[in-house]
């Protein structure tokens, strides 16, 4: 397996915290160490650089405590932008953030006009666009997608809440191989999954209920909260190379590896 150079966009958590209750993963009355997610949250980015990738960092803003989940942010491919339209009035301010950082960096902007959540939802293939609906992305987002990027879309739908974005419930490990929990999808999407990806490395509820499946792969390295341990033996099996990261403080809104991390195509 061959490994390839990524281009990774992340938010230092610097105003991190649970405020609000916008999936089942938060709660605002558990007490959050704000230093340790910073540390965690460097050790991931360091982990980046150790592997050869390029991280660049938008600066985070007062007040938006969930920016640091870059992921959610945009969807990029072929140097193309579309920008998001969060479900929650909560994270709304981060949509113009992200959408002004693309533009200063010369990236081809295009408006969200639905609901849609970026990687949050929309994962590239190989050439497919995987795209995730139940919870935030809408369908009529997943259609827009396809306009902008020219990418086959298959619609995904989520159906339990735990998992309520597409990368918390499935990774795309390469072009042609991803991992993901059947449960977390309905009777239709798990048959979809089936037929397009008859090889995927299957996790177990345990795995994904530490969010496991919220991973980064590179083609080869696999970054994954190091609590998923079945998960990373399965994918060693597999060939991939896992590195664990801990995130637990992030996690305590919902977020894990893929969710810090924006990938950028040029």
């Amino acid at each position: 397996m061959d490994a390839t150079s990524r281009r990774y966009l992340m938010c230092r958590p610097t105003y991190f915290a649970v405020e609000y209750a916008i999936n089942p993963w938060m709660d605002p009355s558990a007490p959050v160490d704000a230093d340790l997610a910073v540390r965690q949250w460097e050790a991931l980015r360091g982990v980046y650089l150790d592997l050869g990738h390029t991280v660049e960092e938008i600066a985070p803003l007062p007040g938006l405590p969930d920016m640091v989940f870059a992921a959610n942010g945009a969807t990029v491919v072929d140097g193309r932008v579309l920008a998001v339209q969060f479900r929650d009035p909560q994270r709304a301010d981060e949509a113009p953030a992200y959408a002004h950082w693309f533009a200063r960096a010369g990236f081809e902007v295009h408006e969200a006009k639905h609901v849609n959540e970026g990687e949050g939802d929309l994962l590239l293939a190989g050439d497919l666009l995987l795209a995730g609906t139940g919870f935030r992305t809408t369908t009529a987002a997943h259609g827009r997608a396809q306009e902008i990027f020219g990418r086959p879309t298959v619609t995904l739908q989520l159906v339990d809440p735990r998992f309520y974005h597409l990368d918390t419930a499935l990774c795309v490990l390469d072009e042609r191989t991803v991992a993901y929990l059947p449960a977390a999808f309905s009777p239709g999407s798990q048959a979809a999954l089936r037929r397009l990806f008859p090889d995927a490395v299957l996790a177990t509820p345990a795995d994904a209920e530490v969010l496991g499946l919220n991973a980064v792969s590179d083609g080869r390295h696999v970054v994954l909260p190091v609590q998923a341990t079945g998960l990373a033996a399965a994918l060693r099996d597999r060939g991939y190379e896992t590195i664990g990261v801990d995130l637990s403080e992030l996690r305590k809104a919902g977020g894990g590896p893929k969710c810090c991390t924006l990938e950028v195509r040029s």
